[in-house]
């Protein structure tokens, strides 16, 4: 379903935020993420930083995070090639602090105290929620085939996520009914 019309505006801003999910020859796998900033008229850093043609990035910054199948970090790898501050330079090395870390409840209050958010990047820490979705979107299909060979029907680690894949709902009740809860309201 479509949007509804927007009111008359004035467009001031444009974040693109872009992820994609790879599986590696080792068996390992990449999640890739890009931000990038820009303004549709020239921008003046009044605090400090470079001024900004317009269009021109204001934030252009990468990750790449590699994942086992158990969602552990192994390696990440983080750049900002573009920002507004010559510190925003020092924001990409506490990512490292992220290697061991695992996917899972909790996960971004974890990020924030071992990134910690004065001594790194906002943007680079929001974006690992980006990359944590995305890791779940590419590895589902290899979760669910090693489960098929198991012959194991796994509880499906995305149920109770979302409207959609809540447990007493239709989509739960037809394609895992052995996960599936009567709604509160039948009983």
């Amino acid at each position: 379903m479509p949007l509804k019309p927007a009111a008359k505006r004035k467009h001031l801003h444009t974040r693109r935020i872009t992820c994609e999910g790879f599986v590696r020859d080792d068996g390992l796998w990449d999640i890739e993420a890009r931000l990038v900033d820009t303004k549709p008229f020239r921008f003046e850093n009044r605090l400090g930083g470079r001024d900004r043609e317009a269009d021109e990035h204001i934030h252009d910054m990468r990750l790449r995070v590699t994942l086992d199948l158990q969602l552990v970090i192994q390696a990440i790898d983080a750049a900002s090639d573009s920002h507004p501050f010559g510190a925003c330079t020092a924001g990409p090395a506490p990512m490292q602090n992220l290697i061991g870390l695992q996917i899972s409840g909790g996960f971004m209050r974890q990020v924030r105290e071992r990134v910690g958010v004065t001594s790194g990047c906002t943007h680079l820490i929001e974006m690992m929620s980006y990359i944590a979705t995305t890791a779940f979107q590419t590895m589902n299909p290899t979760w669910e085939e090693i489960a098929l060979k198991k012959s194991v029907k796994q509880k499906p680690h995305y149920l109770d996520t979302c409207v959609a894949l809540r447990g007493d709902g239709e989509v739960i009740r037809r394609s895992w009914p052995e996960f599936y809860r009567k709604p509160p309201d039948s009983e």
